[in-house]
């Protein structure tokens, strides 16, 4: 039975973050996420080399018995072009990124792995997982040190202990297994499993299109408080010949999104070639309107009339981009935000962002609470700045922050060590704040005894019963930054 892939991906910075490192693909025959770490300056990089050098996977004739080393061949590239950008540019040391892929190859799909990202299979009613996270709580979990559930809670469950960091002795683990038709597939990274428990996803995946799915699990995410971002992909299996249509046109998402390698990717994968013919040969219904004109003048084309057109269509596009600046700016005008400003926490409207020399934001109310009355967690939340969905919800979120601050005063003055905000955000979920720099790839010494993660040899992937349930509410107590003496990458 002929089959194909419908899909939808999605990307959310997240409520804590400013920037987007997640990258994500979805084509005809690939699903890919990548989860870049390593500060400010690295993981969007990182996550958008990976997703530039696999999108060529996504070819219209996949290939047989050797697809699962052409997969793992374009990563071992990926991996060595992350090992050179790092050393033409030192100040990117320490970046590296995660990597789910899922690769099509007729009723056969390969899958490769690295990370704590995540695969999961939808079948017959019953949610799996599809992978294993390369993580420190997953391997005291493999030595039942811990349980799933409390994994969720561990202090040092951020800690990955395998990633691509551009090092030779990074290797994915690649499996395969066979694809049918009515399988539901979900790749994500661990801005949407880290927050959102995975009974409640089954329940999600169980129902809708992969359209409704991607938004609903965003949502979800973003409703737990979502202090990392939040990528994911949402893809059926259909049959090619009972009618279902497949999706052709391919997805990408996320830092690759608006990173010169990811859009050159992107256009220059053999679905978009293909689609980009479709436009070429006059198949889409405006390029066949177009063409019905052209023939209805009976008259061949004159240089004249090309340069007219030409600089009509110049005309046209300038007012269509001019008109689109100024209702995205209008936009950006809608929106609000809480974050810090001279040392006060203040609501701006606008986004937290600026389009070369223009400001998208500006400071509405700044009001008498200073971030350093907060304790350390908020502080990092309010510096990382929070998103609100509008000037109520902003005010509502200045109010919870004033009486945190108040308490943190009282506290002080009693000589009591002031709270780290325990209690779960009131208006956007629990949450579990990360700085920037708590991403980095190398985890600091401390005196806690653990085992060395090393990595294994790469094996077959399978759906693991073991999968950790995680719940919102379980990641109101995280710390802003995690160390461990095992081998891995403190994101």
């Amino acid at each position: 039975m002929p089959i194909d892939f419908r899909y939808a991906a999605r990307s959310d910075v997240g409520l804590v973050r400013a920037e987007n490192q997640d990258s994500g693909y979805a084509g005809p025959h690939l699903l890919v996420v990548a989860d870049g770490m390593g500060g400010h300056a690295g993981g969007d990089i990182a996550s958008s080399t990976v997703i530039g050098h696999l999108v060529q996977l996504d070819d219209d004739a996949p290939g047989g018995g050797d697809s699962a080393d052409e997969l793992a061949a374009a990563i071992a590239t990926a991996n060595r072009e992350l090992g050179r950008i790092i050393g033409e540019r030192p100040e990117l040391t320490g970046m590296g990124t995660t990597v789910t892929a899922l690769l099509r190859s007729r009723n056969k799909l390969l899958v490769a792995h690295i990370g704590d990202s995540r695969a999961y299979l939808w079948r017959d009613g019953v949610l799996g997982r599809m992978t294993t996270d390369h993580s420190f709580v997953q391997t005291l979990i493999d030595q039942g040190r811990i349980t799933p559930e409390q994994a969720s809670t561990h202090p040092q469950r951020s800690l990955v202990t395998r990633v691509l960091t551009g090092a030779p002795r990074d290797v994915p683990d690649v499996g395969a297994r066979e694809a049918i038709a009515g399988d539901r597939y979900l790749v994500c990274s661990d801005g949407l499993s880290g927050f959102v428990a995975d009974d409640t996803i089954a329940e999600i995946l169980a129902t809708g299109t992969p359209d409704q799915a991607a938004d609903t699990l965003v949502e979800l995410a973003l409703r737990a408080g979502a202090p990392d971002n939040v990528t994911l992909i949402v893809a059926d299996v259909v049959d090619s010949t009972s009618g279902d249509l497949p999706s052709v046109s391919p997805q990408i998402v996320g830092a690759a999104r608006l990173s010169p390698a990811g859009t050159r990717a992107l256009r220059e994968t053999p679905a978009a070639k293909a689609a980009a013919l479709s436009r070429a040969l006059g198949l889409d219904e405006e390029r066949e309107s177009v063409e019905k004109l052209a023939l209805a003048e009976e008259k061949p084309s004159t240089r004249r009339g090309r340069v007219l057109k030409f600089l009509a269509a110049l005309a046209a596009l300038a007012v269509v981009v001019a008109g689109g600046s100024y209702a995205a700016y209008a936009w950006s005008q809608r929106q609000f935000f809480v974050g810090a400003s001279a040392g006060k926490v203040t609501i701006f409207r606008g986004v937290a962002d600026n389009l070369g020399p223009i400001t998208l934001s500006t400071p509405v109310t700044v009001t008498d609470i200073a971030v350093a009355d907060l304790p350390e967690t908020y502080q990092t939340i309010v510096e990382n700045r929070v998103t609100a969905a509008d000037r109520a919800d902003a005010d509502a979120r200045v109010a919870d922050l004033r009486a945190q601050a108040q308490a943190c005063i009282k506290a002080r003055a009693r000589n009591q060590a002031c709270g780290s905000g325990g209690t779960a955000y009131p208006s956007s979920g629990s949450t579990t704040a990360r700085s920037t720099t708590a991403r980095s790839t190398t985890a600091t010494s401390t005196t806690a005894t653990s085992p060395t993660a090393t990595s294994t040899s790469p094996s077959a992937t399978t759906a693991s019963s073991s999968s950790a349930t995680h719940s919102s509410a379980a990641h109101s107590s995280g710390s802003a930054s995690h160390s461990s003496s095992a081998s891995g990458t403190s994101r």
